[in-house]
């Protein structure tokens, strides 16, 4: 049944919104973002401080994009607020491995005793700091902050092995504040 739906999304002081056509570009103190959009039949329009979505006949497909939209730009609008953040921890049991940062690779040597280091492309916009055996991402973007720490996480998986068994690598430990 199509009925008519809107959703509104507050903008906070110190965040600046500009709507052109299917791109939304939000800047704010620590950044600033942009993302392409298929709005499909979502109209989309900024008015004052509020982004106001709504369809006249929103069927259920329609209510889905613009409940997915409407995440995606608040995760947005949070990001160039306070930048997301994803801690990493590096254990290891009988193999002591380093991680260094040289410019945008991570490196990883000495990983279960092998001789070449393990090389990690770090995406650009995410920020990288390395403290002893904690590893922490920086980013704007959730996307970019949550991909490059899997990236890292993806590097260390040893293969034929049972997975269950906690063994050396790097993970996920808390995930913009929230512990794992």
């Amino acid at each position: 049944m199509k009925r008519p739906l809107s959703k509104i999304i507050e903008i906070p002081e110190g965040v600046n919104v500009v709507l052109d056509g299917d791109k939304v570009n939000i800047k704010g103190p620590e950044g600033e973002i942009s993302k392409k959009f298929n709005f499909g039949k979502v109209k989309i329009e900024l008015k004052e401080n509020k982004i106001v979505m709504g369809n006249e006949k929103a069927t259920k497909n329609e209510k889905k994009t613009m409940n997915t939209i409407n995440s995606h730009i608040k995760n947005m609008i949070k990001g160039v607020k306070k930048k997301y953040e994803y801690t990493l921890k590096i254990c290891f049991g009988h193999f002591p491995f380093t991680v260094k940062q040289e410019g945008k690779q991570l490196l990883i040597k000495n990983f279960l005793g092998e001789k070449t280091a393990r090389i990690v492309e770090v995406p650009g916009g995410a920020d990288i700091e390395i403290k002893k055996d904690i590893i922490t991402v920086k980013s704007v973007s959730k996307e970019l902050a949550g991909q490059a720490s899997a990236n890292f996480e993806i590097a260390t998986r040893i293969r034929g092995r049972d997975k269950r068994i906690f063994q050396d690598g790097i993970y996920i430990i808390e995930k913009d504040g929230k512990k794992i």
